[in-house]
């Protein structure tokens, strides 16, 4: 290419490609340094090709054709264009050239900058790109990787089978369809080389790559399935753990107490010491410990601050521990919930011996018992922050969330194999794919507040991110009693999503209704924790695959153009389609997408796809419907997820029609097969089957045969 620079184009897997500008010496992997190559592996879980294709030269159109089985990327250098097809179907062209023709700015010599224009037909939805509460088409909006609010997530993608991931620690825009130039997707990266992957397929199997790409999820235990108890302001250890012990006494399962700030993990005043705070915590050891007895477990805080009026502050800052201010001084920032208002400076986790400390250090905390940390980040790194090696502005603003993460999830999923464990944040950004139990705080306590939770939840997933939680309620905005039947409605939702939090607030107990509502959330809870095995199932193929928990209509039915109308419903894993219920009334439009029959689980009818249908939904219940040829494996009823018997997880059975699908349930041993028009099933022994209407279910030893009605 012109400039001194060198296009690089790769088969990096099927369906893939891997599209790279810049200098030819920062192309080659073989000679990055020990810094950039450690970057790399942040981004990049699979940096090598694994693809294969044939290369054919375009002689008169001077150019060349890149082909990977169906898919076909084609590049013609006078004028530049890039075509990607499949299927002979064009999916992507740019829509005129790189900006000179990749760079849009050089400084020393070095590209800075880069611009790529693409085709955008107005019918093109755009989706992903991180959390929105609005619509999820991104179409004619402008998304910032690293400014404050955007909450952004790299991958984009469309229902008409392409995605986009640019692999950059850098500033990165993406600019959809918006109104100065409605037909193209505008696309600007600040950084030394432009690194873009593009995908060709079915949105299940972009997500399936993008996964493999940057990394897979780490897997949740069982016992994060649970519901949790969040700890109040002012609310003392003993007090929530007693409030716990009485909440299951009376019948409503609990499993996780989520200890609050300030952070119970914290920075010694006059050594360079990470310490429980003795003041809440006295002898911790021995809490946990009792806590394993009574069948709990802990999630506790954290925060890498480091309070700027003690000795250890001076010390750290004059060993360049922390990060600074254009001064070169250590940066103090204002006090937030986790150091309990009191100003602070972060930790330099750029540095490899500050990070090393602070991965180490809560790796041993977790040996004395904790089951799960959280740390949320509620800080803006101004352009005037810089880390130790000179990382700044943009950056630093991705690169800091993203060690930090990485450092948490390692500590807690040490000397486990596959890598287990939780992390609770609330951050987005590069690398968030890797780390489970994104958290979402409620922003109210009202109609408005539960929808957009819901969108938040869909759109962080349709991102990458395989399992999204969130609080029922908010207990700083509690205006006077709360609605029971929102309360109902909100914890309906909750059933149906990975995993979600009371808070230890009298107002938003259970206990705080009436006995006729505390009848309807204990029946809810009990079918929440008879799904832990459907649950942790789908957790587990989310994170083989990619796939997230909570499915929007486009990526569930990418080819059903009315269900992308009906985005507040959405596919609980591969079986269960749900629709909540967002306003008072009990009243929902269903759309049941078309090519399948839907069994509604309430009535048990049958219903053909392709059609909409009214409902009204009883408080105790949720509008769900089973996906025919399918199951759902239910458990039996518990008090808590210490009573789970790992032995005998299966209680019961539902039929969706003739079984087809093997079901998801977690260890998946069930297998169906398919013989003379009948199914037939292992691994069903002793569990009771809830048929469908019109089969009939002879069980053979220690197989079932299900076969239609004669």
């Amino acid at each position: 290419m012109d400039s001194g620079l060198t296009l690089r184009i790769e088969a990096h897997a099927p369906g893939v490609f891997r599209l790279r500008c810049g200098p030819a010496s920062k192309l080659d992997d073989e000679k990055l340094n020990a810094r950039a190559r450690a970057r790399q592996e942040l981004l990049l879980a699979r940096p090598e090709a694994i693809g294969e294709m044939s290369t054919e030269s375009l002689i008169q159109e001077s150019g060349w054709r890149f082909v990977q089985g169906d898919i076909t990327l084609q590049m013609h250098a006078r004028p530049f264009r890039l075509a990607l097809f499949r299927n002979e179907q064009l999916l992507l062209s740019t829509d005129s050239q790189f900006v000179s023709p990749f760079v849009a700015e050089v400084r020393n010599d070095q590209p800075e900058s880069w611009g790529l224009m693409l085709g955008l037909p107005d019918n093109t939805p755009v989706y992903g790109l991180g959390e929105t509460t609005g619509d999820f088409n991104r179409r004619g909006e402008e998304v910032v990787s690293d400014l404050p609010g955007f909450n952004y997530l790299p991958l984009a993608w469309s229902p008409q089978g392409w995605g986009i991931y640019v692999n950059a620690l850098g500033r990165v825009l993406h600019a959809p369809g918006t109104p100065d130039e409605p037909d193209t997707y505008q696309l600007f990266v600040e950084d030394s080389v432009f690194d873009l992957f593009l995908f060709a397929s079915e949105p299940a199997e972009i997500f399936n790559q993008y996964s493999a790409l940057t990394g897979r999820a780490g897997q949740p235990p069982l016992w994060a399935m649970g519901a949790w108890l969040v700890q109040q302001k002012g609310q003392d250890i003993n007090e929530i753990s007693n409030l716990a012990k009485a909440l299951r006494e009376q019948g409503l399962p609990l499993d996780v107490l989520r200890l609050g700030n300030p952070s119970l993990i914290q920075f010694q005043q006059d050594k360079q010491a990470l310490e429980w705070d003795v003041s809440r915590l006295d002898d911790a050891r021995r809490y946990f410990a009792q806590l394993a007895e009574d069948q709990w477990y802990a999630s506790v805080t954290t925060f890498p601050g480091v309070l700027s009026n003690t000795p250890l502050f001076a010390d750290l800052e004059d060993r360049g521990w922390l990060l600074c201010n254009e001064e070169g001084l250590a940066q103090v920032f204002d006090g937030v919930p986790a150091t309990d208002g009191q100003p602070f400076g972060l930790l330099d986790l750029t540095y490899k011996d500050a990070f090393l400390f602070w991965q180490e250090r809560h790796a041993q905390l977790i040996e004395e018992g904790a089951s799960a940390i959280e740390c949320k980040l509620p800080v803006e790194l101004p352009d005037s922050v810089s880390a130790r090696n000179g990382e700044s502005g943009p950056l630093l603003r991705t690169l800091y969330p993203l060690l930090l993460k990485k450092a948490l999830f390692e500590a807690v999923s040490r000397n486990k194999i596959p890598a287990e464990g939780v992390v609770l944040n609330d951050s987005l950004g590069l690398g968030s794919q890797r780390t489970p139990w994104k958290q979402l705080e409620c922003p109210g306590n009202d109609w408005d507040a539960m929808s957009q939770v819901l969108r938040s939840a869909l759109s962080v997933q349709a991102s990458g991110i395989v399992t999204q939680v969130h609080d029922l309620g908010n207990p700083n905005h509690l205006s006077g009693p709360v609605d029971p039947e929102w309360y109902l409605r909100y914890l309906g939702l909750s059933v149906f999503s990975a995993g979600f939090s009371l808070h230890a607030n009298p107002a938003l107990l259970p206990t705080a209704f009436d006995e006729n509502t505390q009848s309807h959330i204990k029946t809810l809870l009990e079918l929440r924790y008879r799904l832990i095995p459907y649950v942790l199932g789908i957790i587990e193929d989310s994170v083989r695959t990619g796939l997230p928990v909570q499915r929007m209509m486009p990526l569930a039915f990418p080819n059903d153009a009315r269900a992308l109308e009906f985005d507040t419903q959405f596919m609980f894993g591969p079986a269960l389609l749900v629709a909540p219920i967002l306003e008072p009334g009990g009243q929902v439009v269903v759309y049941l997408p078309e090519g399948e029959a839907w069994w509604d689980l309430n009535t048990r009818w049958r219903y053909e796809g392709g059609q909409s249908i009214s409902l009204e939904c009883p408080l105790d219940s949720v509008p769900v419907f089973g996906r025919e040829g399918h199951m759902l494996c239910l458990g039996p009823v518990l008090k808590h997820l210490g009573e789970f018997n790992t032995a005998r997880i299966l209680d019961e059975v539902w039929m969706f029609g003739m079984p087809l699908h093997n079901p998801v349930v977690m260890r998946n041993k069930i297998r169906v097969m398919q013989m003379q028009g009948s199914s037939y099933i292992k691994g069903l022994e002793g569990l009771r089957i809830l048929q469908s209407e019109g089969l009939e279910v002879k069980r053979r030893g220690a197989e079932v045969r299900i076969s239609r009605e004669r």
